[in-house]
């Protein structure tokens, strides 16, 4: 990539290709192209990787591959189910990946003006082409600006309630474990996304997200390189996960709004 993630008009350049998939994840990437055209047939109209596989930056038996499908129509059920059915044959069939996501949406919805700078976005520079044509052909180019951070990750103290049922409720440390990795991930994003229009550029890298949100918010930096930490390594900790409800994460969500403002709302139908 260029510098900071950015072409030379300060655009995002595409983050991650096929060519930078490591050879321990081929077959796996090569299956799963296989196994959505035999499930999908006609319904999918295009098929892209996301995450550490294309940016060729995954570990094995300890990274997830991560899929978003378009579909020419808005899913229904049989999609659903369809999906769930493939991610999990993949996590069974290959040791290298530790899970299988898949993300579905209709294409009229990844191309919508609601979406145009969260999925759109989200697809046209951070996903990765596997099946069909490119949606990206048909989105604006991006640049690291408000907007985007507000668009993107403008929306934190709305989950943060239901993050806090979410720590309640969790009994086994495994569910403490996954929750530990999915609000570490969330909210070092969001802490680089905050700082992302002042620092002029992109990184999807961990660890450097949190030193540079660090360099802006240097009060909070600690609690951010920890974060980026536990990310890739979680614990069963139901403290550090109080910590995020009741301190990091409003502490950021209020940041939030008072820099960028908040998400607009989408459509509930």
């Amino acid at each position: 990539m260029g510098h900071r993630g950015l072409d030379t008009y300060e655009y995002f350049e595409r983050e991650g290709s096929l060519g930078q998939v490591q050879g321990e994840f081929a077959g796996v990437v090569a299956a799963a192209r296989g196994r959505l055209r035999d499930a999908y047939g006609r319904r999918l109209h295009s098929a892209y990787l996301y995450g550490s596989v294309p940016r060729g930056t995954a570990r094995p038996g300890r990274s997830d591959l991560d899929l978003l499908l378009a579909l020419h129509h808005e899913p229904a059920d049989e999609d659903r189910d369809a999906a769930e059915v493939l991610a999990r044959g993949l996590d069974e069939d290959f040791p290298e990946i530790e899970g299988a996501g898949i993300l579905l949406y209709g294409k009229d919805t990844l191309l919508s003006e609601a979406e145009r700078f969260d999925l759109g976005w989200f697809l046209a520079c951070l996903c990765t082409p596997l099946l069909g044509a490119d949606l990206a052909e048909h989105l604006p180019r991006y640049r690291p600006d408000s907007l985007l951070a507000r668009e993107t990750n403008g929306d934190l103290a709305d989950v943060l309630p239901g993050w806090r049922r979410r720590v309640r409720e969790a009994s086994t440390e495994d569910e403490c474990r996954r929750l530990c990795r999915f609000f570490s991930r969330h909210l070092v994003r969001t802490g680089f996304t905050l700082v992302m229009p002042r620092w002029g550029g992109w990184t999807s890298d961990l660890a450097e997200s949190a030193e540079i949100f660090g360099g802006y918010y240097p009060e909070r930096a600690a609690q951010m390189r920890a974060a980026a930490v536990l990310a890739l390594n979680p614990v069963a900790d139901p403290a550090v996960l109080r910590a995020y409800v009741e301190d990091l994460g409003p502490w950021l969500a209020d940041e939030y709004t008072a820099r960028h403002g908040t998400k607009t709302p989408r459509d509930a139908g």
